[in-house]
Parts: C-alpha cells; structure tokens; sequence
C-alpha cells in the first residue's frame, strides 16, 4: 500500500466523500490507501475515489486475498442465517475509516423475517456524518452483501438518523483498529 500506481486501463469509480461516479482513464496516477471489503479507496490527483474489486486488474493487484475470504464465507454457509448476516456486514466498509460498518457502530438494527415464506432482511442503519455522500453507496454495498448469501430472498437498507452517531457507539474491536485504545 501507499506505492505509486499506474491505471493500467481505464476505469469507473466513486468520489469521496460526494458518492458521484468518475471515471479514472488508463495512465492515471493512483495511490491505494485503503483495501478493505472488496473494494479499494485509492487518492488520485483529484482527490479520494472508490475502485470496485473487478476493477482490481487495473491497479496490477492480485485477488488472491478476496478469494481467501470467500473461502471463509462459504465455510460460515451451515451456520444461522442471523450470523451469516452480520459476517456479510462486517465486511462492509466507509472508505475513508479502516473499520467494518459493525464495528464502528453503524449497523442500528438487523432483523430476518419470513414473509410469505421467503427470507427478508431489514437493516436499519447511519452515517458518521448525515451529508456523507457515500451513504448510499455503503448501503447498497450492505444490501449487495447480504443479497449473496443463499437463503435470503430480498434486503432492504434504511438509512436512519435517530440516534445520532457518535464515537462511543465504536465496539472496543473497533476502537483497538483506530488506535483509540
């Protein structure tokens, strides 16, 4: 991390912190900052921007790594569907802090019902800060994660604001991760 990297192909990303889609053209200049949840928080010359995994090429990265962890999912497939929920989002990041959206507090409510027979999940969920841009981005990255495991039929995200957020709310993993403790 933090080495100098050529785009060695044109590609789509997210700027940070407004959410709005760019695109980064081959011969860009990028510095991976963060890489976490799948995807990669990268500085560019224009600021902070959001490379999804399959984009991963680009940046001459090897996904070796992701494929460990999707090795770790399916070993969590016999396990309830509630755990295998929260593990989905512990793996869902706010690209500009190193730590799961779980951890840092911003998962308000989980909750798995059977409606008309099929698995729906109800994730109500915030910000650090209200006029984040990247909201609902996390959360479509939150509803995209649980949607992948077998056995849920369909996932909604409620960004919600009451209560607000604050850094108490961090789980004490969490606070270890930025160093708070």
């Amino acid at each position: 991390m933090h080495e100098e990297i050529t785009l060695s192909r044109e590609v789509d990303a997210i700027q940070i912190p407004s959410g709005d889609r760019i695109n980064l053209p081959s011969g860009t200049q990028v510095f991976i900052t963060q890489r976490l949840g799948g995807t990669f928080t990268v500085a560019t010359p224009s600021g902070l921007a959001r490379i999804s995994s399959q984009d991963a090429d680009a940046l001459g990265v090897d996904l070796e790594e992701e494929k460990e962890k999707q090795a770790e999912q399916d070993r969590l497939k016999d396990a309830p569907l509630e755990d295998q929920v929260w593990a989905q989002l512990k793996g869902v990041f706010d690209p500009e802090i190193p730590v799961d959206i779980v951890n840092l507090g911003l998962v308000y409510d989980c909750r798995i019902e059977d409606q008309d027979g099929k698995q729906t999940v109800g994730i109500k969920m915030t910000l650090t800060a209200p006029g984040c841009g990247m909201g609902p981005v996390i959360a479509a990255d939150a509803q995209a994660k649980v949607m992948s495991i077998d056995g849920i039929d369909d996932a909604s995200v409620e960004l919600v604001w009451d209560p607000p957020w604050n850094q108490d709310m961090i789980s004490e993993e969490g606070k270890m991760k930025l160093g708070m403790i």
